[in-house]
This record gives C-alpha cells, structure tokens and sequence, in this order.
C-alpha cells in the first residue's frame, strides 16, 4: 500500500470512530432514564414551566359583537391554563352570522349569536337545507347560555314622565304606537308641543338582533300572549299596528351601539326613545349625564332575554379534537370567575349561583338604581320557533320596507 493511500484510510478509521463515541454519548445523555423517550418538557414545553411549540389544536369562535370586551378578557386568562389550545374569536352581527354559516361562507367549531330566537331559526333552516342537525340537542355540546341581559327602553325622563302619565304607569307599545302615529306629536299624550313628533330608536330586524327582539315584543303585546304562531302574522290589524308603530323610526341602524351613540351624542333631538339591550343601557348612561337631561332605563312588561347560548356545531369540518377543546373553552366561560367578571360589563351571570347584587360599589346593578337598572326583571317571553322567528322577519320586509 502507498504511504499516501494509508493516510487518508487511517483519517477515516479515526473520524468514524469519533461519530460512533458521539452518537453513543449522546444516547446515553437522552435515555438516562433507560426508556429512550423524550422527555415531557422537550415535547410539549409542559414540563417545567415551558410553552408547546406549537398548539396541539386550534378552535375558532364564531360570536355576536356586543360581548367582544368581556370574551376577549376571557380568552386571555383561558389561554393561560390552556397554552395547547389556540382560540381563534370572530365577532359579527348574529343575523348575518347564521346566514353565513348557513351558505358555509364561515366555519366556526363554536357559535354564541346574541340570543336563541336567532339561534333557532338557524337550526331551522340548517335542517331545511342539510337535513342533519347543526347542535346537539343535550349534553356539553348542546348550545349553553354565557350571559343575560333583557330588552329594555331608554328614554329621556321629562318625555318618559309623559308616557308613564298616559299609560297608566307603565310604557308600554300601546302609548308608543298612539304617540307616533299621531300627526299632534307629543302633544296628543300630554307631551310639550316643542318636542315635536315622537322619534323612536331601533335598529332593523332583518339585519340586528335588538331589533327583531323589539319587533316580537310589539308583536307578543298587540296579542297580549305569552307566544305567537304563524298564524298571527298575517292579520291585517296586527301588520297595520306593527306598521305603525315604525312610523316613528326615522332610521333603521343595523347596530344597536351606533344610535344608542347618537341618542347621547345628539340628546331629544335625534331619539327620544331607544330600545337597546340592558348591558349596553349600562355602558352608556354615564356618558349622559349633563348633555341633554337625564337618561333612564325602563323595562317593558313583557321583556325578553338576550342569552347568549354558546354551542359546538355538529358540522363536518369540526374534528373530534376541536370538540373535546371547545367544550374546555364554553365550560370555562361558564366558570364562576368568568361569570363573575360578566357584572364589570353590565350583563348579568348565566349560572344562577352567581348573585347580581353584591356589595361591591362599582356594580352597575346597585350603583345605576337612580337610573332605573333594576335587579327584579318583568316576566321574560319565550323565544318563538325558527319557522316563526323566520316569518316574523318577512313580515316587516312586506309590511315596513315596501
């Protein structure tokens, strides 16, 4: 063999022999325990106080807006116990939310629009389309109500006063529907002829949930019954009483927030009269306080409840893994932290444990009592079936919108 062949043989006997020593030192290090496993912090980052490199599954949660600041909140806490599970939120308008589930323009593994009218008249038309349910009709799957609030009106206290006085003591969508149909205006229920016409505040029910609440209030007191059918709404007295009363709104927003806004903004001018949720009542009351007088809440004799059902959907883009982490996610925002914490945001707590007066100072339900917020609420309705709730919303477009 030639002096220059066994020098290169000998360099590669040697750098072999320093990768095999390596490699078994190496082994040696990771399989100390004898099982030859990676450890728990190297495959999830659990173990030791490490995050996951990567999620183990991702859930998005599809919700109604108006519970944006107090889901957010919760959402950061809940991925602080759960780093393997990623939570993706997506606000939109109920109605437009199921439409879009319904044309499969969105998927989300978890649905909470703003009540179970909306909620149901999904379920409805999911069945019409697919044939299968979109929820689970028990168990942890099925939709769960996260927060309450009821409907009420927000008026300005010297044009309330003249309600209350015509009424009887109540407002009602009786004294409404006379006052703003009538060409006196104010006037012709003892308001001050400088007020003008009566100017109402809702938003349009075929695109905002508050206001297709409202819409079946009216409806529920024109009939003086706890549930309407099908049949109610093609009574021409019924329409022209409906009709009537949105005589009085001289604008229908798709967003509660944006003329509950302008009513503080631009005071008696703009409203004297909005139907919003309670929660947001809350938000706002302060913000009226020495522009145009004093703003109250009232609550309608027959109210009805935004509940905020939040449910996994049964849908085939949901994986089994995505079920088992949405449930996590909808039991903790059931939890008694999260339901406690709904009080900051003016909602009243879904687990019925949870009290909504408590000693703190800065609770809405205690601190707003001059205002009108009330801890008793008047009797609640039952949302109608998705068949109705559909119907009803075809009414108005006929009836208002022709």
């Amino acid at each position: 063999m030639k002096p220059k062949a066994a020098i290169i043989i000998a360099f590669i006997v040697a750098a072999t022999a320093i990768v095999l020593l390596t490699t078994r030192g190496k082994k040696h290090e990771d399989g100390a325990s004898g099982t030859g496993k990676t450890s728990g912090a190297d495959a999830g980052g659990a173990a030791g106080g490490g995050k996951p490199s990567a999620p183990a599954v991702e859930i998005t949660v599809l919700y109604s807006s108006e519970k944006k600041a107090w889901l957010e909140a919760a959402a950061v806490d809940f991925r602080q116990q759960h780093p393997e599970i990623t939570v993706s939120l997506q606000g939109k308008g109920s109605i437009e939310a199921a439409s879009d589930i319904l044309d499969g323009k969105v998927k989300p593994t978890v649905w909470s629009p703003a009540d179970s009218m909306v909620l149901n008249m999904l379920v409805a038309d999911w069945d019409t389309k697919y044939h299968t349910p979109l929820f689970a009709t028990s168990g942890d799957d099925a939709p769960q109500p996260l927060l309450l609030t009821p409907l009420v009106f927000v008026i300005w206290q010297d044009r309330a006063e003249a309600l209350l006085k015509a009424s009887g003591g109540t407002i009602s969508w009786k004294v409404i529907h006379k006052a703003v149909t009538s060409n006196q205006g104010w006037p012709a229920i003892g308001g001050q002829a400088k007020w003008g016409f009566v100017k109402l505040g809702h938003t349009d029910p075929t695109r905002s949930n508050s206001g297709l609440q409202a819409l079946y209030l009216m409806s529920l007191e024109f009939y003086g019954k706890p549930r309407i059918v099908m049949e109610d709404l093609l009574k021409p007295d019924y329409q022209e009483f409906i009709k009537g009363i949105e005589r009085g709104v001289t604008r229908f927003e798709s967003s509660t927030g944006t003329f509950m806004d302008d009513m503080v903004r631009f005071g008696p001018s703009k409203y004297d009269i909005a139907v919003v949720y309670e929660s947001l009542a809350i938000g706002q009351l302060g913000n009226a306080e020495g522009r145009w007088g004093s703003l109250k809440v009232y609550y309608p004799s027959t109210t009805v409840w935004s509940d905020h059902p939040m449910g996994v959907l049964q849908a085939d883009w949901v994986t089994d893994a995505q079920k088992v982490a949405a449930r996590q996610f909808v039991a903790f925002l059931r939890s008694r932290p999260q339901q406690e914490r709904a009080l900051q945001y003016g909602y009243r707590p879904a687990d019925t444990s949870v009290p909504v007066k408590t000693a703190d100072a800065q609770n809405p339900f205690t601190r707003l009592a001059q205002q009108g917020i009330s801890v008793e609420v008047p009797t609640a309705a039952e949302p109608p079936d998705g068949q109705v709730v559909r119907q009803l919303m075809m009414m108005w477009q006929r009836v208002v919108q022709r």
